[in-house]
């Protein structure tokens, strides 16, 4: 696929008006106001980073993955992609992307899952699924409250008869997505523990977020 990158030139280091580091696999939440753009990083590449969005002053609505992808009649996210609410609002819009690969049906990793898949020996690893329960619950909601997620960087081909598996991720050190707030939005993120199949590299690493203000 190819890459897409349309990014402002006004965004750097020194405007952002925020800069997270979110360490090997931690979450993190945080307020992206309308007009405002977040930049998620994946900072040492092959990363996936599991992250939900929810409408800042109600969080019922949030992300719909099957309304994202029957808006745009693809199965994957990217450049120009609109990010679409359960109530078929635009929350957010892909601005660039400069990895070209990101997942929004293979869902989040959590301890039932990785015992089905990789034996009760991973029954007590940290997951996905763990992380969106500490990052929501801070905002009064519950594991109710999560839904199925965009993967941005993981690489999850799907076959003509549907059949889909996770691979090596393609993202290189420093790929980045850019989104740019419709609504003002809580992200919710979990910074990907897996290490049981390739969507880390079997190596979870730390990530970045940067949010800039919109241009006047």
């Amino acid at each position: 696929m190819t890459n897409f990158i349309n990014t402002s030139a006004s965004h750097s280091l020194e405007n952002a008006v925020q800069d997270h580091f979110i360490p090997a696999e931690a979450p993190w939440s945080g307020i992206v106001r309308k007009g405002q753009t977040i930049r998620i990083e994946d900072s040492y590449g092959q990363q996936a980073i599991d992250t939900l969005f929810y409408r800042a002053d109600d969080f019922a609505e949030r992300y719909s993955n099957q309304d994202t992808m029957r808006e745009q009649g693809g199965a994957y996210i990217g450049t120009g992609t609109k990010i679409i609410s359960n109530e078929g609002n635009v929350m957010l819009v892909m601005t660039a992307d400069s990895c070209g690969r990101h997942d929004t049906s293979a869902g989040a990793c959590s301890c039932e899952s990785n015992t089905v898949r990789f034996g009760h020996g991973t029954k007590y690893l940290h997951a996905c699924r763990d992380n969106f329960v500490i990052e929501v619950t801070k905002h009064g909601m519950s594991k109710r409250d999560i839904v199925p997620n965009i993967n941005f960087f993981m690489n999850v081909p799907i076959k003509p008869n549907g059949e889909m598996t996770i691979v090596d991720g393609i993202s290189a050190p420093g790929d980045y997505v850019e989104l740019v707030a419709e609504m003002d939005v809580l992200c919710v993120i979990s910074n990907c523990p897996q290490i049981n199949n390739p969507c880390n590299g079997f190596d979870p690493t730390p990530i970045r977020v940067l949010i800039w203000d919109g241009e006047d």
